[in-house]
């Protein structure tokens, strides 16, 4: 089955990413959110980006960046949604959105629409819940920035059926993408463990062990990634890592998981990371 219309919901950072990597990959998209002002957001955030690849790929044929875009509907209305294929949600790590937002999809999208959710830490088998068709819920966790990362996470509910995974691959194919398939687990594999690892990199900030850049520094110099905790977690969102170790938290009732103070605080203050500008680093927003 060759999937052809993708309804992406949320246009934040990662669904406009998803929507992008499907546009590019010749898919016609259907871009949802709950404002314009959003939206917009989102259409110069993928201006941005293709303009950039197009300056590192010279030497590769691409299509007319208009072209690309041309392939995205950014729309507030969710009725469009009625010629989904398959649909992929992207909003916050908050359970009692996520269930809202299900329910509606599932009323209005083909019956045979297979339902992924580009989620951080809620279960798949507990968002399938929320819908009629549990055998065609999936999780899929794409990375940041999307349209660059070759891999993702692929998360088998405990309904999810051996056809719905079968279609989702082959659309991640399509995409360019590789995965790697996983059973359902709060956080699954990735997230449980890095979110550990960024909540006590903040805890050795709060504790003032180190520095935000020398925490950073001895991940980067001593172990050769190529980003430290801090910097993973500035690029991820400080949101976003708050909602999601709430979630393990929540899940595993195991006090590993305990945010830590800064990190709220942080949150509180509105400093989010690259996206807001500053973080535990700061970045220009121009």
């Amino acid at each position: 089955m060759t999937i052809q219309v993708v309804g992406v919901i949320g246009a934040g950072v990662m669904g406009a990413g998803v929507a992008q990597n499907l546009a590019q990959t010749g898919h016609q998209v259907l871009l949802l959110d709950v404002s314009d002002q959003i939206l917009e957001q989102a259409k110069q955030e993928i201006r941005n980006n293709l303009r950039f690849q197009t300056l590192f790929n010279r030497k590769e044929k691409t299509d007319n960046l208009d072209d690309i875009l041309s392939r995205i509907k950014f729309t507030t209305n969710d009725q469009f949604l009625d010629s989904a294929e398959f649909v992929i949600e992207n909003i916050p790590e908050k359970w009692d959105l996520k269930k809202e937002v299900y329910a509606k999809l599932d009323a209005i999208c083909p019956k045979a629409s297979i339902f992924a959710a580009n989620t951080s830490a809620i279960p798949i088998t507990r968002i399938a819940s929320a819908t009629q068709r549990s055998p065609q819920v999936i999780g899929i966790h794409f990375m940041n920035p999307v349209p660059l990362k070759p891999t993702v996470e692929l998360i088998r509910g405990y309904h999810t059926s051996d056809a719905t995974i079968e279609t989702t691959q082959g659309l991640l194919t399509q995409m360019g993408k590789e995965w790697i398939l996983v059973n359902d687990a709060p956080g699954f594999v990735s997230n449980r463990v890095l979110m550990l690892t960024i909540n006590e990199a903040i805890f050795l900030l709060h504790d003032q062990v180190a520095s935000a850049s020398d925490v950073d520094k001895i991940f980067k110099t001593c172990f050769g990634h190529k980003m430290g905790p801090l910097e993973t977690a500035d690029l991820i969102g400080l949101d976003t890592i708050l909602f999601s170790i709430e979630v393990l938290y929540e899940s595993f009732n195991d006090s590993k998981y305990r945010p830590c103070p800064l990190l709220k605080k942080m949150v509180d203050a509105g400093l989010y990371g690259r996206k807001s500008g500053q973080g535990f680093h700061t970045y220009s927003k121009s």
